[in-house]
């Protein structure tokens, strides 16, 4: 589905964000767009890599801006609590590997941050964001269950209130996913 020119025009006006993923993001039930991207060390990371295990993926803007930092700190800091409930943690954005790496240096960071350079990944999942002549990734989260499908979306979430949100909802999803 295309958006018209004049609601293209109009949104702009309105200094809205607008996004460049015609067909949105998966839904709930659908099965998780694969990708295959470079990690903060170099090595390639693929959705097939976290086969029948719980995914939390989640997309920020950018590396070393406040709310990234505060959302990538969150995330370090509830690790053990994230997989206690089952789950690995992957972080993605368009900037770079060497950018990634800097950034997991700087914070400690002990999952792995994806570079989205090509904006594959963002476009798929449906929160590749545009303001002006500024390209980014939307600062939302999916959880993958261990069958590769979208389990749960978090859109445009709070940077420090997310992990918690995805820890109390892992064992309601684990729960259903059992029946």
């Amino acid at each position: 589905m295309r958006i018209p020119a004049l609601a293209l025009a109009l949104l702009s006006l309105a200094g809205g964000a607008l996004a460049e993923a015609p067909l949105g993001s998966p839904p709930v039930g659908a099965a998780a767009p694969a990708f295959r991207l470079q990690d903060q060390t170099g090595a390639w990371r693929s959705l097939g890599d976290y086969a029948g295990k719980w995914l939390v993926l989640y997309f920020y803007p950018k590396d070393d801006t406040p709310g990234c930092t505060t959302q990538v700190c969150t995330f370090r800091d509830e690790i053990t609590r994230v997989r206690q409930a089952g789950a690995e943690v992957v972080g993605v954005s368009l900037d770079d590997v060497s950018s990634h790496e800097a950034f997991a240096a700087k914070h400690k960071v002990p999952f792995p941050l994806l570079a989205d350079v090509e904006s594959t990944t963002a476009r798929a999942y449906g929160v590749l964001t545009s303001r002006g002549e500024l390209r980014y990734a939307r600062r939302d989260t999916f959880v993958i269950d261990p069958d590769g499908r979208i389990a749960r979306h978090y859109e445009s979430v709070d940077p420090k209130e997310n992990v918690a949100q995805v820890i109390t909802d892992l064992a309601a999803l684990k729960a259903m996913y059992a029946k």
